[in-house]
């Protein structure tokens, strides 16, 4: 089978708030989750072929998670089962603005204990694209697995994505987070990283000359967003800054995951070519991933928000 994009990383059941029951306790709807879904996800949904690999437990949960990525046309052939830990859980809370908070269930979740012998090297060899993120990097045996992976990728011609995505309650430490961050950057074509994110790994608020640094060391494109602020994009010809879309939001889960997501799709829409990904290109791309990801925080959860493939074939004017 060969796929436009296989994805290693984090797959876990985001807990969601939905309302209150009758003696005003909180209710939590069970959704799925993990960054590396969330993106596979939007790419399919937009017309492209993809492949997970990662770990779920051995329980209700995990096998909730194997029916959606069945159900968002995302190949599981990679989903391994974990018999001793369970799937990992994360509780999500959400302020007047739509911003949101984690607490994770995760030191013991299954999708730590994602072993080098479970990752399948033919799908790697047999996609276009590897993406990763930096949460599988928290904890070995996932560290191992994932650094395994993307020697693969590298090896077989992947073009190699990546999103640094910093949640602090997972890391040791932020000087731990920093250096695991960065420690792949030499291998990455296409990074998603957000403006806080970018000025913590390089200690400069100074996002251009972050971006250059990482154009110049051979990256093709650099995407940076900056929540209600919008998103730039950088590569080798230039860069192109555009605001947010306006949009009533009520929940920005998953908004970074699909806007990269929506920039993928289009990349592979076009043959998924990085010698013509120009800076006239990127924009465009940038402008409609601007505003799908914005669309999709006008409603609850991260993949179910995800905007009907229509308002993605459609103009954006």
């Amino acid at each position: 089978m060969k796929y436009d994009i296989a994805a290693l990383g984090e797959i876990l059941i985001d807990f969601t708030p939905s309302g209150k029951d009758p003696s005003g306790d909180a209710i939590f709807a069970r959704k799925a989750g993990g960054a590396p879904v969330n993106l596979l996800a939007t790419v399919s949904k937009y017309g492209g072929s993809s492949a997970f690999i990662g770990k779920v437990g051995n329980d209700m949960f995990g096998r909730f998670l194997r029916d959606c990525l069945a159900d968002c046309n995302i190949s599981d052939a990679g989903l391994a089962t974990d018999p001793i830990h369970n799937t990992t859980l994360a509780f999500v809370s959400l302020s007047e603005s739509g911003d949101r908070d984690f607490s994770f269930y995760r030191r013991f979740g299954a999708d730590v204990f994602l072993e080098k012998s479970d990752v399948d090297p033919e799908i790697i060899k047999n996609s276009k694209i590897f993406h990763f993120g930096s949460l599988s990097l928290t904890n070995n045996p996932a560290r191992e697995a994932t650094e395994y992976a993307l020697g693969i990728a590298k090896q077989a011609g992947c073009i190699i994505t990546y999103d640094p995505n910093y949640r602090e309650p997972l890391w040791d430490s932020r000087e731990q987070a920093i250096e695991m961050m960065k420690k792949h950057l030499d291998k990455v074509d296409i990074l998603k990283i957000s403006k806080e994110e970018l000025a913590m790994l390089f200690g400069s608020e100074d996002e251009k000359s972050n971006a250059d640094l990482l154009i110049s060391s051979g990256m093709t494109a650099v995407l940076v967003t900056d929540g209600p602020n919008g998103a730039s994009v950088y590569t080798r010809d230039g860069f192109a800054s555009l605001p947010a879309a306006e949009a009533a939001t009520v929940d920005t889960t998953a908004a970074g995951d699909i806007f990269f997501g929506s920039f993928l799709a289009q990349f592979i829409g076009d043959g998924a070519n990085l010698s013509l990904l120009t800076s006239e290109k990127a924009s465009a791309y940038l402008k409609k991933a601007i505003y799908i990801s914005g669309k999709s925080t006008e409603h609850y959860g991260a993949i179910a928000s995800i905007p009907d493939a229509n308002i993605f074939k459609g103009e954006i004017l």
